[in-house]
């Protein structure tokens, strides 16, 4: 039965889940292994975009990933050549296979050789009003995909608002980047968006606990729900609403 959640509750399991000791073994333990803020920005968004299924089997596909480009992925990323790519031709995760691995260089060695981070990426799209990061998702994804040599089978690989996604893999990528606190979890690099604007990631672990806590109604797991949950979460927090991912996705992780 649902029950309404309460704010000693919430904030008792964000400090529980929110520690170095409970990311061991998540993926946001990839992006802690480097201290260049260009070499975390990409391994946290290429670990983020691989974000899906088992959390071990995340973390080995990464890491082989990384491993291709001597785990010094930004000066990969920078000054590699085409002759260097052969060695991706056989990474594969899940859907995402050397087509796309390719592109996601491309577009990422075009990037950095034009910007020092990838926050422009984002927040270069961002309306001075705008209470959430919406217009930065949209903005990022007609960004990406603008080349012309762009595969149209990569595009499932980043979600967009406009077609109602909830964007998980994202939303998660940006609460790395722009969330700051003394507990050392999120990276908190970005300046330009703030935690305020952020929308709570939407995974099945959340989705779960949220509708468990009364947190949500709407039944599609969708970006109206994201939004829906992350304005819930706002009446708790309001310049840090997305802090209580930690208490839905912890809790939601350790009682399956």
């Amino acid at each position: 039965m649902a029950f309404k959640i309460n704010q000693e509750i919430l904030d008792d399991l964000f400090l529980r889940y929110n520690r170095i000791e409970f990311i061991e073994k998540d993926p946001i333990s990839l992006p802690h292994q480097y201290t260049k803020k260009q070499d975390i920005e990409i391994v946290a968004f290429w670990t983020a975009i691989l974000s899906w299924g088992q959390r071990t089997t995340i973390i080995k596909k990464a890491k082989e990933l990384f491993s291709l480009m001597d785990n010094a992925p930004s000066d990969f990323i920078k000054n590699h050549y085409p002759k260097d790519r052969i060695a991706f031709d056989n990474f594969k995760h899940r859907t995402f296979n050397a087509v796309d691995t390719d592109y996601f260089l491309t577009f990422l060695q075009n990037h950095y050789q034009k910007n020092e981070s990838l926050e422009t990426a984002f927040a270069d799209f961002i309306l001075p009003n705008d209470i959430d990061i919406e217009n930065a998702l949209k903005g990022f994804y007609r960004y990406f995909i603008d080349n012309k040599n762009f595969p149209a089978r990569t595009a499932k690989h980043i979600s967009t608002p406009e077609k109602n996604s909830a964007c998980k893999r994202l939303c998660m990528f940006l609460r790395w980047m722009v969330r700051n606190d003394s507990l050392g979890v999120d990276f908190g690099l970005w300046k330009k968006i703030l935690p305020s604007q952020l929308i709570c990631p939407f995974d099945v672990h959340v989705e779960r606990i949220a509708r468990e806590w009364n947190l949500v109604e709407r039944k599609k797991a969708d970006w109206k729900t994201a939004k829906e949950l992350t304005e819930n979460l706002r009446l708790f927090s309001a310049d840090d609403p997305v802090k209580y991912d930690f208490a839905l996705f912890g809790w939601g992780v350790e009682n399956k």
